[in-house]
């Protein structure tokens, strides 16, 4: 079992004992808790979502992008592997790293001071040599994802202005951040109702029985709280 720290026990001993939570108060329930035991820093909230897919199918597989409403609240550092004039573009929409070749042959060195890796079709020959370092953790340019793209500009800014990208795991379950503690309660919902609608749009033609298993929300050091599925859907 994973240690878990005193901040972590105190907030969890603070939640009532009830199993599901009503989206309406969630996230009320989840900032009361992280205020009465605060940290140093503001924390994240990430959602987890739990489908009724394979991941080991190839053609279940849930992976794409969206934008969430009021953001993250943390900007991404961009990275952008591009060549010719839209090098010049990335640079000017605000892209943190742009470069060709000697960016990969950084990334190979062991750098990986970025959070978001977009790419141009043409410079795939020298960026596929990455999957191996990039795939693990999830930074790898992809179609599917929107990030190898011609593009650059306006996908670099959709990032910057809170764009993110989901995939699921291998236990078929999707993490996405969704804002910070310091949010309001509302746009805490609103971003996770985006992510939610988004899966939906998302499900594969293959999966059967219930797609969507179980949500449930957390900050960086807290417990996760339940969401009543059924709920959302009203």
């Amino acid at each position: 079992m994973a240690w878990k720290g005193k901040k972590y026990k105190e907030r969890r001993e603070m939640l009532p004992a009830k199993g599901m939570y009503a989206p309406e108060e969630v996230f009320e329930t989840l900032k009361t808790v992280c205020e009465k035991v605060p940290m140093k820093f503001d924390e994240m909230v990430e959602a987890s979502v739990r489908l009724g897919i394979d991941p080991k199918k190839a053609e279940q597989q849930v992976r794409g992008t969206f934008v969430l409403p009021h953001g993250t609240g943390k900007t991404p550092r961009v990275l952008v592997f591009a060549l010719g004039e839209k090098v010049k573009e990335a640079e000017e929409a605000g892209a943190d790293y742009v470069g060709g070749e000697e960016l990969a042959e950084k990334i190979q060195g062991g750098w990986m001071d970025f959070d978001v890796a977009i790419a141009t079709k043409d410079t795939m020959g020298f960026v596929g040599k990455l999957g191996k370092v990039l795939g693990p953790r999830g930074l790898m340019p992809n179609p599917k994802s929107g990030t190898v793209t011609f593009h650059v500009g306006e996908t670099v800014k959709e990032f910057k202005a809170g764009k993110v990208e989901y995939r699921n795991d291998s236990y078929g379950i999707v993490h996405v951040p969704i804002g910070k503690v310091s949010f309001e309660a509302e746009k805490l919902m609103d971003n996770l109702m985006a992510l939610y609608q988004t899966l939906i749009r998302a499900k594969p033609a293959s999966s059967r029985g219930q797609y969507i298993r179980g949500i449930s929300v957390s900050s960086t050091m807290g417990p996760g709280l339940k969401v009543q599925v059924g709920a959302l859907t009203k």
